[in-house]
């Protein structure tokens, strides 16, 4: 019992501590709306989260099951190129070499910045959303697991010579069980990268998601609701993350 509330307490404490803060500045801001003005909201939103009165007044359940499916293709796509992709850039040093620049001139481009090209290109706004977050998780998957294959020691790849194994047998008995810690961290590193973009693009591209739901809220000026879908989005982009921490647990080689 005491150690759970050894656990517990610290963040108990710092729960209570925020939500304190909140209200003090609720307080001293008229606008802003206080904790429990937010929590009696949240309660009446959550009551009916999957209610339809329309193509763009649907409830907040809908909302982030549009988001979620986009986030999940834009993600699935990324994580089928670049982490293949990263094996072979790590396997074989001309690649290595060949995409190197071509990876530090395109990675450090803002998500946003990709949006206009999915516009013109797919000519809609749920596929442009999705390019966004596919070339946005890509390259946190390519150098990860590239890093990954690069760290494994000299010795093994020679006893693989020496053995005269396959590069099926290199990839699934050497590369894969030492890469996988570091192809972790990449998907890790790319839902987080994901769940955040999608808002943002959401926002622009308009349609059913939380992004949109935001953007709606906010012009209907509607502060409860925006406190709401922030707690929202970082709850949800919380349990991927930990998702995908059991998962690791899961597949650990250790």
């Amino acid at each position: 019992m005491n150690k759970i509330l050894k656990i517990l307490l610290p963040s108990v404490l710092g729960l209570l501590l925020f939500v304190g803060l909140w209200a003090l500045v609720s307080q001293t801001s008229p606008q802003l709306p206080g904790p429990i003005k937010t929590w009696d909201s949240a309660v009446q939103l959550f009551s009916d989260p999957f209610y339809r009165k329309g193509p763009n007044d649907q409830g907040i359940g809908w909302n982030i099951l549009a988001s979620l499916q986009r986030v999940g293709i834009g993600f699935g796509m990324a994580a089928a190129i670049g982490i293949p992709l990263g094996f072979m850039i790590g396997r074989f040093d001309f690649l290595n070499r060949m995409t190197a620049p071509i990876i530090s001139l395109l990675r450090p481009v803002s998500p946003l910045a990709w949006l206009p090209i999915g516009l013109l290109v797919f000519k809609a706004a749920n596929p442009a959303a999705i390019w966004v977050i596919f070339i946005s998780s890509i390259w946190p998957m390519i150098i990860n697991t590239a890093a990954g294959v690069g760290r494994i020691p000299q010795d093994y790849m020679n006893v693989a010579k020496v053995l005269n194994l396959s590069e099926w047998k290199i990839f699934t008995k050497i590369l894969f069980p030492a890469v996988l810690p570091h192809m972790i961290t990449g998907i890790r590193l790319s839902i987080g990268v994901a769940w955040l973009v999608i808002v943002a693009a959401e926002m622009l591209t308009g349609g059913v998601g939380i992004g949109f739901w935001v953007w709606d809220e906010w012009n209907n000026l509607n502060v409860e609701h925006i406190i709401i879908a922030i707690f929202v989005v970082g709850i949800v982009g919380l349990l991927l993350e930990q998702m995908l921490v059991l998962l690791a647990k899961r597949f650990s080689y250790e």
